[in-house]
C-alpha cells in the first residue's frame, strides 16, 4: 500500500501524462488530446508535399490541406492503401506524422492509443507501429486496438463500459469495408475487403460526371471526394453546377444530377452485400449464439462515409431487407473523428489506472 506522500507523488505523475488518441488515416488523420480541461480533435488531410525554397535553396516540407491545394500535381497521399506498406511510404508518413503532431503541440509524456486498420498486413501493421512509436510522443505508452473498437466506444456512450459490451463494428473507410463481433473486447470473425471503399465511390463518380456530361468534363479523384463529402446526401441532394476552364479559352458551366446519388447508391447495395452475403454468414457459422445476439443489439457503423447524410439510414433499411429481419444500425456523433476520439477515451483510461 502507498503511503500518503507516495500517493500524491503517484496522483502528481498521472497528472502530469497526457492521453492522447491518433488515427492515422489513408484521407485523414486525426488527434484526440487534452487542451485546457477538455478533449479536442486536430484533423489534417494525410499528405504531404516538398517544395524549394527560392531564398535560401533548401527543400522544404508543408502537410495536409495546404499541401493538397498548393502543390496538387505532386502531393503524397502516402497512405492511399490504408497502411505504409514499405519503407519508402512509412518514411514518409513519419515526415508528415512528425510535423503535424509538433503543429498542434502533442506532448512527449503520453499515453497513446491509435486505432488500428483491420487489414492483413503483417509489414504494413508493423511499420504503422514504427511511425506511431518513433514520433516522440508517446514516451510512457504506445499501444494500438482496432479501429472500428475504437470508434464504436463514443457511440456506446463511451469510456471503458462500451469494450464490455457484445456488438457488431462496421468500419466504411476509404480503403476498406471492415466488420467485426466484438465481445467484451475479444474481436470475433473479422472481415475486410477493399472491393467496397471510399476511394470507390471516388472513382465512380468522376467516372459518372464523364458519363453525364456526355464527355466533355472529366474530374481527378480530389475533386470527386469534395463532389462526395460537399453534396452527398441519401435525405436532401440538390444537382449542382461547376465550372472548368476549356482547352484554348473560356469556361464550361455544367450541373451534375445524378453522379454522386448514384455512386452512393451502389456503393450502399455492395457494403449490405458483403456484410449480409459474406461477413455475417461466416459469424453464424463460427458463433450462433454471439450471431443472434448481436442482431438483437445496434450494430455499429463507423467511418468517413457513415458522415453521408442519411447513409446510415439507408443502410439499416437495406440491411433488414436482406436479412429479411429488422436491425437497428447507429453511428457516433463525428463518425471521422470517433476512432481518435474513442482511443483518447482508452488511453485515458490506461492513464487513470496507471496501466502503463
Amino acid at each position: 500500500m502507498l503511503e500518503e506522500g507516495q500517493e500524491s507523488e503517484a496522483a502528481e505523475e498521472t497528472a502530469s501524462v497526457h492521453a492522447v488518441g491518433v488515427k492515422l488515416g489513408s484521407t485523414r488523420t486525426v488527434v484526440a488530446k487534452p487542451d485546457d480541461g477538455m478533449v479536442r480533435t486536430h484533423e489534417a488531410l494525410t499528405c504531404l508535399a516538398t517544395y524549394q525554397d527560392v531564398l535560401t535553396g533548401e527543400h522544404r516540407v508543408i502537410y495536409g490541406e495546404e499541401a493538397a491545394n498548393e502543390y496538387p500535381e505532386r502531393v503524397q497521399f502516402m497512405l492511399r492503401s490504408g497502411l505504409p506498406e514499405d519503407d519508402e511510404r512509412a518514411e514518409t508518413a513519419s515526415t508528415f506524422f512528425n510535423k503535424f503532431s509538433s503543429a498542434i503541440g502533442v506532448p512527449e509524456e503520453s499515453v497513446v492509443v491509435y486505432a488500428s486498420p483491420g487489414i492483413d498486413n503483417e509489414k504494413g501493421l508493423e511499420n504503422l507501429a514504427n511511425v506511431i512509436e518513433s514520433s516522440g510522443i508517446g514516451n510512457q505508452l504506445v499501444r494500438s486496438y482496432p479501429e472500428s473498437l475504437c470508434s464504436a466506444i463514443p457511440a456506446l456512450g463511451g469510456g471503458p463500459d462500451a469494450i464490455n459490451r457484445i456488438f457488431i463494428g462496421i468500419n466504411m473507410g476509404s480503403t476498406n469495408l471492415e466488420a467485426c463481433a466484438y465481445r467484451r473486447g475479444e474481436q470475433l470473425a473479422s472481415f475486410s475487403t477493399g472491393s467496397v471503399t471510399g476511394n470507390s465511390v471516388d472513382r465512380w463518380i468522376a467516372d459518372n460526371v464523364e458519363e453525364e456530361t456526355q464527355s466533355r468534363v472529366h474530374i481527378d479523384q480530389t475533386t470527386a471526394r469534395e463532389y462526395k463529402e460537399e453534396h452527398g446526401d441519401f435525405v436532401d441532394f440538390e444537382p449542382f453546377t461547376d465550372v472548368i476552364q476549356q482547352p484554348g479559352g473560356g469556361t464550361h458551366e455544367f450541373t451534375i444530377e445524378r453522379s454522386v446519388p448514384d455512386a452512393l447508391d451502389r456503393y450502399v447495395d455492395n457494403a449490405v452485400n458483403e456484410i449480409a452475403n459474406e461477413f455475417l454468414p461466416e459469424l453464424a457459422s463460427q458463433y450462433i449464439k454471439i450471431y443472434k445476439r448481436t442482431l438483437t443489439e445496434p450494430i455499429v457503423l463507423t467511418g468517413g462515409m457513415a458522415c453521408i447524410p442519411g447513409l446510415v439510414e439507408e443502410f439499416e433499411q437495406r440491411l433488414s431487407k436482406e436479412l429479411q429481419q429488422e436491425v437497428e444500425v447507429t453511428t457516433p456523433d463525428e463518425p471521422k473523428t470517433a476512432a481518435a476520439r474513442g482511443a483518447q477515451q482508452l488511453a485515458a483510461h490506461l492513464v487513470e489506472n496507471g496501466l502503463y
